[in-house]
This record gives structure tokens, sequence and C-alpha cells, in this order.
């Protein structure tokens, strides 16, 4: 009876996947016949395939046709991609968009337009290739003294995602008349228009599965403690299939943009209906991705009547709570990773280290203010001059100094509350939700003034916050859970941006320079609205001290000493909550600031909760005010947001801190 009983279970998972896997193609192949039917009558179909002249017919034949069967080979090698990814790496949460490699297909491809435009003659390939085996080059790199573990893949791979992220998007706003478009592309749409780009893509794409199907052996057998006894180089393997798997993901992206989460999705819907093998899940996760790609497209198409969405919006919007839930059943172990601050601390005592800060922080406002080119070649202002330039400067120097300052308090309290040194509102996601809920107030209240507009970041980002620390209370908010819910948030973000660039509104430019960190548009009257919130902010924590000094130590300590652990938590989240929300309005979702500074804090030698929270937001504004300087003087006439300067600055900061650890 027991052999029967998992016989029966065994022939249940694999008719699971099967089924999942037919189910999601057949409704895909429904949808497409339908809309097929739409342009063409079930009776007009032999003239199609003996090719008719007449227009629906070609639309059909050489637009919908191609575009059904572009689907389902992009998700199927999406699919495969991050099942190589997640065995080689041996991280079930690894795939093109968390390990960067989108990032950097992208950042290659706008580098190629802009500077070596003839690269592109035989098409995208080539540089988003380039791009994407760079960037994972670099995180294999800095993950290898790790053994490269889960969490630290995850995390590095994050990183630089957000840090190539934040230098595409730079590229873009510099040179936005030659790069427009590839936002466009970046939202990932199947539109085509003939078969050529599909005859292209195909063989390249089989060669590439075709080596892995070769390398499926040594895969297997690397899972093995002491497989390097049994011959297998796991080095040459990993490298190899690593390699494929950039491979696979590069040609798609350039082929019909990034599609974030979808293989992520199909791999984690194959595991579920059962496909636990390896090589059940090669064949289980790149079916059940075609599907869903596939079927996400056609049914756009089926209910938006011409109204084109990019399908790669649709797919990640869809594969976004499916990631969510993953990590709701992720195990509840805390994750291996630990703080990836350099360890060694600077031995300064409490008062030289605020007193170099407080210098810094002047010396830091008179460069911002005096120094910069100009017509004539950089020039030290002073006298008249510096009164005529202070008037468009000091408000964006307040601004930056001030924001900074309150995401750095922000995430000394974020990572005190959640005991997790990779906390921040950036890297949370609670930046982005913020952003986002600002956004959606920006398109559908048009008339909100800046004040109504605060007070909405500051509940949203109280609700967002509340949310991401619900869903990473199972894994005892675990780095790697709340990166990836963080990911989520964001890709959220870039979707809707996208919908927005579809459609083609005007207030786009605007709202893309808001989100990368501008404070271009700071006058005098909002300068001083925000630098009386950052006084009446320093002030928050007083209350709370007690509090945020035993939070560290846990529910039961906290318990025992009488620490009232919901009221203390709810006041902690509310002063992150109105200080991240101030701060995104005038720095936008990304800085790394909030994650920076408590570190840098910390090396400095704080030791308690008010010297490290004030330590940390004396850095926060040093950083910020640097940031909008460089941005502002870089690239001269043009004008870089100080938020992707500081985005750049913090992955490098990271990227080497994991190094060294």
């Amino acid at each position: 009876m027991p052999e029967s009983r998992q016989a029966s279970g065994g022939h249940g998972r694999i008719f699971g996947w099967i089924f999942v896997s037919c189910a999601l193609i057949g409704l895909a192949g429904a949808l497409f016949l339908l809309n097929l039917t739409r342009l063409v009558p079930p009776a007009g179909w032999p003239a199609l395939l003996a090719g008719s002249d007449d227009l629906r017919s070609i639309m059909a034949r050489d637009g919908l046709l191609p575009r059904f069967c572009v689907g389902l080979l992009s998700g199927g090698a999406l699919g495969l991609a991050s099942v190589v990814l997640q065995q080689v790496l041996r991280n079930p949460l690894a795939e093109p968009g968390t390990l960067g490699i989108f990032a950097g297909a992208k950042c290659a491809i706008a580098a190629a337009i802009i500077w070596a435009p003839g690269l592109l003659s035989l098409g995208w390939d080539l540089p988003a290739l380039a791009g994407g085996i760079g960037v994972a080059v670099i995180v294999l790199l800095f993950s290898a003294r790790s053994n490269f573990a889960p969490a630290t893949v995850t995390l590095v791979g994050l990183i630089a995602s957000l840090s190539f992220g934040a230098f595409g998007t730079m590229l873009v706003l510099t040179h936005f008349d030659a790069l427009g478009d590839l936002y466009i592309w970046e939202a990932g749409s199947l539109i085509q228009n003939g078969w050529g780009p599909l005859l292209a893509l195909a063989p390249k794409l089989g060669l590439v599965s075709l080596a892995v199907l070769l390398l499926l052996s040594p895969l297997s057998v690397m899972q093995i403690d002491g497989a390097e006894r049994l011959g297998v180089r796991t080095s040459l393997v990993r490298a190899a299939t690593l390699f494929a798997a950039v491979g696979l993901s590069a040609l798609v992206a350039s082929a019909v943009g990034l599609i974030s989460f979808l293989g992520l999705a199909g791999a984690a819907i194959a595991r579920s209906a059962g496909a636990r093998r390896l090589t059940t899940r090669m064949i289980a996760a790149p079916l059940i991705a075609a599907g869903l790609l596939a079927l996400t497209d056609q049914a756009l198409l089926a209910l938006t009547g011409g109204i084109e969405i990019p399908a790669g919006i649709a797919a990640m919007l869809l594969s976004i709570p499916l990631l969510l839930w993953m990590l709701q059943r992720a195990p509840a172990a805390r994750s291996a990773l630990a703080m990836v601050t350099v360890p060694i601390r600077l031995q300064v005592g409490t008062g030289p280290a605020f007193t170099g800060l407080g210098a810094a922080l002047v010396l830091s406002l008179a460069l911002a203010a005096m120094l910069g080119p100009g017509p004539d070649g950089w020039q030290f202002a002073h006298g008249k001059l510096l009164t005529d330039l202070s008037i468009w400067r000091l408000p964006r120097i307040t601004a930056a100094c001030c924001a900074g300052a309150m995401l750095a308090m922000a995430g000394s309290l974020l990572q005190r509350l959640t005991r997790n040194e990779m906390a921040s509102p950036e890297l949370l996601g609670i930046s982005s939700g913020t952003a986002l809920m600002l956004l959606v107030a920006t398109l559908f209240l048009p008339g909100l003034d800046r004040y109504g507009t605060a007070a909405l970041s500051c509940l949203a980002c109280l609700a967002i916050l509340a949310c991401v620390l619900w869903l990473g209370r199972r894994s005892a908010f675990a780095p790697d859970h709340l990166l990836l819910i963080g990911a989520g948030l964001g890709a959220l973000l870039a979707s809707l941006l996208s919908i927005l660039l579809v459609i083609g509104d005007p207030r786009i430019l605007r709202v893309i320079g808001w989100l990368s960190g501008s404070t271009y548009s700071v006058d005098a009257a909002e300068a001083r609205a925000i630098a009386l919130a950052t006084a009446l902010a320093l002030l928050l924590p007083l209350p709370l001290v007690r509090w945020i000094g035993l939070m560290p130590l846990g529910e039961p300590v906290g318990r025992s000493l009488g620490v009232p652990i919901a009221g203390a938590r709810l006041a902690i989240l509310l002063v992150v909550s109105i200080l991240t929300g101030i701060a995104t309005l005038f720095v936008g979702p990304l800085s790394f600031v909030g994650l920076m500074a408590p570190h840098m804090a910390r090396l400095l030698g704080t030791r308690t909760a008010l010297a490290e929270i004030y330590g940390s937001a004396l850095i926060g504004a040093v950083l910020m005010v640097l940031a909008d300087w460089v941005g502002r003087t870089i690239a001269f006439p043009w004008q870089i947001p100080a938020g992707l300067i500081a985005t750049g600055l913090g992955g490098a900061y990271f990227i080497m801190a994991a190094w060294k650890r």
C-alpha cells in the first residue's frame, strides 16, 4: 500500500505540471484563435495561408502569428534561463532580473546607441550579451568569497541591478532624444512586423538551449557533495551554464525587451506542480513560462480593444504577487546573510566623530554653494555673484541636505527595528512604494498641493512599510526576503511608468526626473518647509530613545525590561514613515543614503542609539549635498539628479563592502 500511494503521488506530480503547462498553452492558443478570428474569419484562413494581400490578412500573417510564436519562444527561453540560474547558484529566487543581467543589458545597449552605433548594425544582441555577461561576472566575483551563498548572490545582484539601472536612467535623461524609445523597449513588447526577427531569434536560442542540455549531467552531479572527486570541474560547469543562461536572457531582451520575474514565476509554478528533478524542471518551467507570456499577451490583445499594453509589464504585474507568495511560504529560519559593512571599525570617540562630521557638512555646504562650472569655466563664487547664485543654489542644497538627513535617520531606525543591517527605505521598497502612490496622485489628483502631497506620502509610506514588515515576519525579517519584496515594489513602479510611456502621457518627463532624485524644481518656500520639517524630525527620536535602544535585543528581553513591543513598533513605524515620506518628495525613491549612512556611522564608532541616529543624519546630509553638487557639475551644462549619483556611489560602496567581507 505505501508503494501504491507513493506511485500514485509520483504520477500526480507528473500530471500536475503537465496539466498546468497544457492548460496555459491551451488557453493562450484559444485566445490566439479568438484574436485571429476577429481579424480574419475562419472562411478566409485558406487565403491567409496562400498569401492574400488584404490588409487584415497581412496583419494576421505578419503581425499576430509571429507575435504568438515569439511569445512562446521568449517565455520558454526565460523559463529555462531561470531554472539554470537557480540550479547552479542553489538559489530558488535567482532569475535574470534579480541578478542584474537585464540592467546590464539595458546599460550596454544605451551606451552603444550613444557612443558606438556601429555595433548595432547586426542588431542589439552583442551589446545586450556583453552587458549581461559583465554584470553577471561582477555579481559572481563579489559572491565568490561566500561560496556563492544564495543570500549573498541575491544581495549583490539586487544592488548591482539598482546601480546599473540608475546609470542607464542617467544616460536616458542626458540623451533623451536618442534614448527615449528605450523606455518603451524596456517594457517588453511582443509586437512584430514580420517573420524576420523570429527567424533570426529561433536558431540562436536553439543553439544556446542545446548547450544547456549538453551540460545537464554535470549540472545534476554538481549538487552532490564532493562532485570534484567524481571528475566534475564545478567551476568550469558553473561558468559555462551561467554564460548560457545569460545568453538566453540577453537574446530575449534584445528581441522583445526586459521581462523580469517571468522566468521566476515559471520555475516556481513548475516546482509547486510537482517538477522536482532537474530534468523535469528544465522541461516544465520553459513550457509554463511560455504559456504565461503568450497567454498574457493574447489576453491583453483580446481585452484592450487595440490599445497596446506591453506584455512584459503585465507579466511582471502578475509575477510580483507570486514572488510575495513564495516569500510567505519560505522557511522561517533566519537568512545566513549578515551585515556586509567592512568589519574594520575606526576607533574614533563619539565627540571627535561628531566634530569631524559637522566640519564635513559645513565644508560640503560651502563647496556646493560656492564652487561650480560656468560659461567661462570653473569659478569660486563670492560677493555679488554668490548672492545672485544663491537664489538658485541654496534651495536645492537645502532640500538635498535635509532629505539626506531624514532618509539616513529612517534607515537607522529601520535597521534597529528589524535587527537587519541591510534594511533601508530604498532596498525594502518603501521609497519605491511611496513614489508609486505619489505618481498616482500626480496623475489623478492634479490639484493637490505640496503639503497635501506630503501628507499622502507619509500615509502611503506607513501602509507600505507595514505591508513589507508583515510579509517579512515569517522569515524573521531575513535580508534576502525583504530585499526581494523591495525589488517587487520597485518593479511595480517601473511597470506603471512603462504604461504611462506607452500611453504617451506628456507629464512623464517631469515624473521621471523626480523619480530619479532631482532637486531642480525646489524653490525657496519649499526649502524653508523641508528645513522646518527636518528640524522637527530631529526631535522625534528623543521620546523613543529607550525603546529604540532596547529593540535590537529582541522581544523577550524587551518585554522583560518593560518595553511595550507593539506600541514601540508602531511609534517607530510612524517616525520612519514621516521621515521617508517627506524625503521621497524631494530626492525620489532611490539614493542608498538610508542604507549607507547608518553603516558609516557605526564605522566611526557610534555606540548608543541616539549617537547612531544623529551621526547617520549628519552623514546622510553630507552625502546628498555632495551628490547634488556632483550631479550639477559633472556633465555641465546638463544636470544629473542627485538620487542617481547617490545610487551609483552607494552601489559601489556596498559591492566593495561585500567583497571585503
